[in-house]
């Protein structure tokens, strides 16, 4: 039997360091910690290895292609594939920050939703069967998307959208709020929302797509949202620790042999949500 095999992006801190705990604990495989930084990722390790787990670790910067097509032949090359990817890594800017809303808009979607894109257009043809997708969104994709316009709406729930329609709508936004007519255009006031509605949509389409190219294979593609965490992202005030925000990933993650759902959905505290 081939070893099976588990990445999670942004493994080094929060969310997805303790992701990476609970799957060295619960998962029969391989569980690669990846990080953009080598110092960091490689400290995360020994801290894990302190606790008496072994993951492994391999550079990943979501945000650099070469790194992420470097990273998929090493996967490909050692396991033959990937059983569960984990899309962790993303970014948000904290609520005083000064930097305009143009820049935040263009920075945060450059992350949270093309980088993210990139990794799944050159990991998912190495989904094995069976294997599992979780991407981590948040609650405020679904918030955030009932502050878009009636049309915006209505094109984000559609069965028929694609992945280009998509991709368009996201620079749509950012243009926009670059010129300051985000709002005149049906757009929302948040950009760290609206990479996680475009996030959670992505999903959506591509657990179709999965449905319809690969229906024998069982892979089951599902966005979550881990809570309110204490990370630096979200700050100390924030009721879940990161164990806790692990939760709903790793479930996702470990979804038994043969199952059939959640699949192409937004799930929350284990529940699937509407969206």
């Amino acid at each position: 039997m081939a070893t099976k095999v588990v990445i999670v992006t942004g493994g080094n801190k929060g969310i997805g360091l303790a992701i990476v705990r609970a799957l060295c604990k619960q998962y029969q495989g391989d569980v690669y910690l990846t990080a953009r930084d080598v110092g960091r990722g490689e400290e995360a390790v020994k801290f894990l290895s302190s606790e008496g787990l072994k993951p492994m670790f391999h550079q990943l910067d979501i945000n650099d292609v070469n790194s992420i097509t470097t990273a998929a032949a090493f996967f490909k090359q050692k396991y033959g594939g990937v059983d569960v990817l984990i899309n962790n890594a993303g970014i948000a800017f904290k609520v005083a920050d000064t930097a305009p809303f143009s820049v935040q808009a263009e920075v945060t979607l450059k992350t949270n939703f093309f980088a993210t894109r990139d990794m799944l257009t050159h990991f998912l043809p190495l989904i094995k069967a069976g294997g599992r997708i979780v991407n981590v969104s948040s609650f405020v994709s679904a918030r955030t998307l009932n502050q878009c316009s009636p049309a915006l709406q209505q094109r984000f729930r559609s069965e028929d959208i694609t992945e280009e329609e998509l991709v368009g709508l996201m620079e749509q936004f950012v243009e926009k709020a670059k010129k300051g007519e985000h709002k005149d255009a049906g757009w929302p006031e948040t950009a760290y929302g609206l990479s996680k509605t475009g996030l959670t949509t992505l999903t959506m389409i591509q657990a179709r797509r999965l449905s319809k190219e690969r229906p024998k294979d069982g892979i089951l593609c599902n966005a979550c949202c881990p809570g309110w965490v204490r990370t630096d992202m979200a700050g100390s005030k924030a009721p879940k620790s990161p164990d806790e925000g692990a939760i709903t990933p790793v479930y996702l993650a470990l979804l038994p042999a043969g199952a059939t759902d959640p699949h192409g959905k937004f799930v929350f505290d284990k529940e699937v949500q509407p969206w």
